[in-house]
């Protein structure tokens, strides 16, 4: 890859906050006094990865993203995985020491969206508008399945994950297009410098703790989701890209009516396909999505 020409992006800043004793690094864009709005990044990704979001956006807005515990420049758990009500009770201390009061506007995206919506279920009275991007919950697992999935959890505690690290920054950015072909040059030139750091060996590794890579040991149940995503009050924002996506846990053939079945429990939700895109929605097509985005909050105001 020859590097690309540096394109001007929004500055945004760092600011770190004790959360639930683990140090947590918020990265912000815009004027404080301007509107807010929460953004939650997905899995092994890191809060920089809006910043193509941020920058078409047309309006001023003081967007808040936090890096989720153990990605980023966050501080890892220390502990020997990952339970995902961690995620909700480190969103609950974000949304309280920004906005104590004032419900708010919450977007996430894949693992970020799957929490804003759980939350905004748990915690109706706390969220205003709810734009949820490629978060639609994962596969149900049955009872049946509990011994064997705990048993790969106690094997996995054996033998801990590691991730790849790689010679130079630019095979990182390479990385990263061979998973979004769609990535252009300048934009995994840019998530690079936020999605990795030299190491010890001089070498570069992906800003992700490996025990990420662990199963959960709690088996994932639609029914509790669902549960929750009836009581969500706020209206919903859902954007699906066109292209088949999370083929790895949904059946193509059998996703669209699934994600149907389960969107039919949003009282107030609004649906939007994006077309020549992919999982990485906010990668592939920002501008388009930036409008769609102030387009459903200016209707909402």
């Amino acid at each position: 890859m020859t590097l690309p020409p540096s394109t001007a992006h929004l500055p945004s800043s760092s600011e770190f906050l004790t959360i639930r004793g683990l140090r947590a690094h918020i990265r912000q864009w815009g004027n404080p006094g301007a509107p807010r709005l929460f953004m939650l990044h997905g899995w092994m990704d890191v809060s920089a990865s809006f910043q193509f979001i941020v920058d078409s956006l047309r309006r001023d807005w003081h967007v808040i993203a936090p890096d989720w515990r153990g990605f980023g420049l966050s501080e890892r758990s220390g502990r020997d995985g990952y339970w995902y009500p961690d995620y909700l009770a480190d969103l609950e201390a974000i949304l309280q020491h920004y906005s104590p009061e004032a419900p708010v506007r919450l977007l996430g995206h894949s693992m970020g969206a799957n929490v804003a919506m759980l939350y905004a279920g748990i915690r109706p009275e706390r969220i205003a508008a709810l734009i949820d991007l490629e978060g639609f919950g994962l596969p149900d697992r049955p009872a049946s399945d509990a011994p064997f999935h705990y048993a790969r959890w106690l094997d996995q505690l054996r033998a801990p994950a590691r991730l790849n690290d790689y010679p130079t920054q630019q095979d990182v950015a390479l990385r990263l297009q061979k998973n979004n072909p769609r990535l252009t040059d300048e934009r995994a030139h840019f998530l690079a410098q936020h999605w990795s750091a030299r190491n010890a060996q001089g070498r570069w590794e992906i800003l992700g703790d490996p025990l990420h890579k662990n199963s959960n040991p709690v088996l994932f149940r639609v029914a509790e989701m669902l549960a929750c995503w009836q009581r969500i009050s706020a209206p919903v924002l859902w954007v699906e890209a066109e292209e088949p996506t999370l083929s790895h846990l949904f059946a193509p053939d059998a996703a669209k009516a699934e994600f149907e079945r389960r969107r039919a429990h949003i009282a107030d939700v609004r649906v939007e396909r994006i077309a020549d895109a992919g999982h990485m929605v906010h990668h592939d097509q920002p501008a388009l999505l930036a409008q769609l985005i102030e387009n459903f909050l200016d209707q909402r105001k």
